[in-house]
């Protein structure tokens, strides 16, 4: 429910910004929307996992479950631009409470000589959400409307909530003490580095407010997260980041890998969105169907990724899968412009799912394979953490170079009256022509971003099979 709610937004975004914010052409408003629910989501990630290694994961998913339902209600009644970004908050906040927990049961339940099967099966979740998503918030908005995309999550939370209660085995807990210092550190440090990315172009990159300047605030959070790093590693006793665990090589190369994926696969959908709705006046229906061939390639390919996993060096899964990925976002935005025939964005589509199924099963394994049981869940809370701090950060980057592109392919742009599209119907050729282009020109930064995630690949290493059959 929690990845297919994410592609939901990416698919309304333009929907959302017509309805509720149709009088501006700054593209990042409506963007919080998105990094608003990733801020929430990625800060108290860190410690929701020693949550669930505290009370039990199937205690505190069913926690966040419920509050993740509610806010989807609260999203899907809300009239104002504000009123959506704050219940998406909320809702990021659930989900914090929900995804380490699935990890953490994953990683107890099976042992290691059969965790691969086990994750790539978790992994093919993504595949399902990504054909789910786009697709149902593509009817929902062209059929009821945007506010459809949240409202479905409540029969879907009821649904889940009353499967996880049965089903989920309850699993043996283990005593915590939470660092509530470094909890308020990294907030602070997240919050000023993603703040200053996404609101740099509204201020010309220069003052806010008074002496508070834009690169103050994204230096201040970079300070913040330097001293939040040295706190970690000279609290002995539970830090909120056990730095121990990056002594293993897999699990601190995964780390920066899924990191880097994260910032990729967010940043990527935004302006793929944008110019297909907006530049060629697709339907969100219609934009969603091009993405049918990475989910069902996706949700295919990742078991048997996952049970190759348990067999092969992870690097010969994971290095093919994210150079499709990289390919795949320059394939698309060599084709973003005006003339392109539609059905060719069906081509990188099937690349791209070939590229998902090959890399988030095998990082999720890689980095969880050597974890003890009493640090499940923190491993699980950080692995997680690091995925969504690098979606966050791509949100805002991506909103911040979507909008740069913009005014530097359609002058004038900041100064025009009215929004792109708020009007409905068709673009000037003229202006669809300079959107295309900086949409295109923006997909640069996340297939740049790829190199990072295949540099730390190349430093993980072979997991030693181990013989054990029993659960943990």
């Amino acid at each position: 429910m929690i990845l297919v709610d994410t592609t939901i937004v990416s698919v309304a975004n333009p929907a959302i910004k017509a309805a509720l914010d149709p009088d501006t052409n700054n593209l990042d408003n409506v963007v919080w929307v998105t990094s608003a629910y990733l801020l929430a989501y990625a800060v108290p990630l860190l410690i929701t996992g020693r949550l669930g290694d505290r009370f039990g994961p199937k205690n505190i998913y069913l926690i966040g479950l419920v509050v993740f339902t509610a806010s989807s209600l609260w999203c899907g009644l809300s009239s104002t631009l504000e009123g959506l970004i704050a219940a998406r908050a909320v809702q990021g906040l659930g989900a914090a409470f929900m995804t380490p927990q699935t990890m953490a049961v994953i990683t107890r339940t099976f042992p290691p000589a059969r965790r691969g099967a086990a994750m790539g099966l978790w992994g093919a979740t993504a595949g399902v959400a990504t054909l789910v998503g786009p697709l149902l918030g593509g009817l929902l908005v062209d059929a009821f409307g945007w506010e459809w995309i949240f409202i479905i999550n409540v029969p879907v939370g009821i649904l889940g909530f009353v499967m996880a209660w049965m089903l989920v085995p309850k699993l043996e807990t283990h005593p915590h003490r939470f660092d509530l210092v470094g909890v308020v550190l990294s907030a602070a440090a997240l919050f000023l580095i993603v703040f200053g990315l996404q609101e740099g172009e509204k201020y010309d990159w220069g003052v806010i407010v008074g002496p508070i300047s834009v690169w103050g605030l994204i230096g201040a959070g970079v300070v913040l997260l330097a001293v939040f790093v040295l706190q970690q590693w000279r609290t002995k006793s539970e830090p909120l980041v056990p730095l121990a665990l990056f002594r293993d090589r897999n699990f601190a190369g995964a780390n920066v890998g899924i990191a880097a994926v994260g910032f990729t696969v967010t940043g990527m959908s935004l302006p793929f969105m944008f110019f297909l709705q907006l530049a060629r006046g697709l339907s969100p229906t219609e934009a969603a169907l091009l993405m049918i061939p990475m989910a069902v390639v996706s949700g295919a390919l990742a078991p048997l990724a996952g049970a190759l996993l348990d067999r092969v060096d992870p690097r010969f899964i994971l290095i093919p899968g994210l150079l499709c990925v990289a390919g795949g976002v320059l394939w698309n935005a060599s084709l973003m412009n005006v003339d392109s025939p539609t059905w060719m964005f069906l081509l990188p589509s099937a690349l791209l799912g070939i590229g998902n199924a090959g890399m988030w099963g095998p990082l999720a394994t890689t980095a969880t394979r050597n974890l003890p049981p009493r640090q499940a869940g923190a491993g699980a809370g950080i692995y997680n953490t690091t995925r969504t701090i690098g979606s966050v950060v791509g949100s805002s980057a991506i909103a911040a170079f979507m909008q740069a592109r913009l005014e530097a392919n359609l002058p004038g742009l900041e100064d025009a009256s009215g929004g792109i599209g708020s009007g409905g119907g068709a673009l000037p050729d003229v202006v669809a022509e300079g959107l295309s282009a900086g949409m295109a020109q923006t997909m640069m930064l996340p297939a740049s971003v790829m190199v990072v995630a295949l540099i730390a690949s190349l430093f993980l290493r072979r997991h030693r099979m181990q013989t054990e059959d029993a659960p943990r």
